[in-house]
């Protein structure tokens, strides 16, 4: 893999892979594998900024990496680890924040964003959120990270930090640019905000074909529609936006929506089952995971994440002008 760009993406271990998770970013990391050498990783150090008890997302982090290795990334084509178990980055992290201006990260949208959010912990480690992520990315001398277009300021900032660091002592670091990715905007069950744990409005992936169908039935769908016989508008309607990504006849099931000859409670069974079908190779890997296998191979790529870890932080103290770390 020398000979490959280097790229970095991780997730927040907050419960359940599920379907926004999929489409905006599981999928994609899973075809990255081809092209790129991957660096995935567990953020519970990140985690920690909104949820500061440690304890509480134990089992959060076997089940996003458990998940993760179900939709497809493989430990045998990418180093996938725990962000926590890889301590250099919490140094890099300090040492970045030694060169970026205060005006930079309050400046970031996403501080304001998870400021509304949590107003009753807005802590240091929320507002360095980017200057972590900047060292997440560089620790392991990433050359690129996959987002979104709604993500680019973020990573502006983090690629600012690196020049920044770069002039201020000598370059170490590549800037990390951006692989634009196509990340559509999954609302959840209740068709108004974005999928998300925290609000409770998700549908998940590898669980149980009786969980999905609840899932899929309790979302929000035509608000126009009173009756079966009224047409339907399957432009505004959040079950009919699903059908885009498992159907490749999607549009057959809007006409019949527009012609009144499919019902809403249809359409959510057709999708419901479909999705149990799309999933079943995710849910036959899932259940042939163990703890062990789990917490192994997120200790095997903790080591390999580690040992670059390692030699970048010899160059950085170096650059700075510390000693040597025993």
């Amino acid at each position: 893999m020398a000979d490959r760009m280097r790229i970095l993406s991780g997730m927040r271990p907050t419960g359940r892979f599920h379907l926004g998770n999929y489409l905006g970013a599981g999928q994609n990391w899973v075809k990255l594998q081809d092209e790129y050498d991957c660096y995935y990783f567990v953020a519970d150090y990140h985690a920690l900024t909104t949820e500061p008890d440690g304890h509480t997302v134990e089992s959060k982090i076997y089940d996003l990496t458990a998940d993760l290795i179900a939709v497809g990334l493989d430990p045998n084509r990418s180093v996938i680890y725990q962000q926590s178990k890889v301590p250099e980055v919490a140094e890099l992290a300090l040492l970045l924040s030694m060169v970026t201006p205060l005006s930079w990260v309050l400046r970031t949208p996403t501080f304001k964003e998870m400021v509304k959010k949590h107003p009753d912990n807005v802590n240091l480690g929320l507002l360095s959120y980017p200057v972590l992520q900047g060292a997440d990315i560089v620790i392991v001398k990433g050359e690129g990270v996959p987002v979104g277009k709604d993500q680019l300021p973020h990573l502006e900032l983090i690629r600012e930090v690196v020049r920044k660091f770069n002039r201020t002592y000598t370059p170490v670091f590549p800037e990390p640019k951006a692989l634009l990715t196509e990340s559509p905007l999954i609302r959840g069950t209740d068709g108004k905000q974005r999928m998300s744990k925290s609000v409770g409005n998700i549908v998940g992936v590898t669980q149980d074909p009786a969980v999905l169908r609840k899932q899929v039935q309790s979302m929000v769908t035509d608000v126009k529609r009173t009756y079966m016989t009224q047409p339907g508008h399957p432009r505004t309607c959040n079950v009919c936006a699903f059908y885009k990504f498992f159907f490749d006849d999607w549009q057959h099931y809007w006409d019949l929506c527009r012609k009144a000859q499919i019902g809403c409670g249809e359409k959510k069974k057709i999708l419901a089952e479909r999705m149990i079908e799309v999933f079943k190779p995710f849910r036959e890997v899932r259940a042939e995971l163990t703890p062990e296998i789990v917490t192994r191979i997120l200790d095997e790529g903790s080591e390999k994440a580690r040992e670059v870890a390692r030699h970048t932080m010899v160059e950085v103290r170096q650059a700075v002008g510390l000693p040597p770390s025993r």
